[in-house]
């Protein structure tokens, strides 16, 4: 499924929180923000979607096993482990599991606090 607007939604994944920490006693100008740290399991043919944008929620992810597919732009990019990518204002994507083992991500971002 490469075509965006097509992007089933979210099935297929589990997410468990690893830590978070409130960035308004860390930084000045972060109140209300929150740093956190999950762990994102996307089981075979399972899909993290729909199409979203990460405008006001910077992260970063890192594949630890498996292979997760990324779409955006109307490309699709498999990331196996070891790799990672950034998730900056411009991206706007989906993500699924092609593979016959579940693929694992960390996935870090910042997030408004509720």
């Amino acid at each position: 499924m490469s075509n965006e607007q097509g992007a089933p939604e979210t099935q297929g994944v589990e997410v468990t929180l690893l830590a978070a920490v409130d960035l308004g006693p860390e930084i000045e100008g972060m109140a209300g923000r929150q740093l956190r740290m999950r762990m994102v399991t996307i089981h075979p043919g399972g899909v993290f979607g729909p199409v979203h944008d990460h405008k006001d929620r910077p992260g970063t992810v890192y594949i630890l096993k498996g292979t997760i597919t990324d779409h955006r732009d109307g490309v699709a990019t498999d990331y196996g482990p070891g790799v990672g990518w950034p998730e900056d204002r411009n991206t706007l994507h989906w993500l699924e599991n092609r593979g016959t083992v579940p693929a694992v991500e960390i996935s870090v971002d910042i997030v408004r606090k509720g």
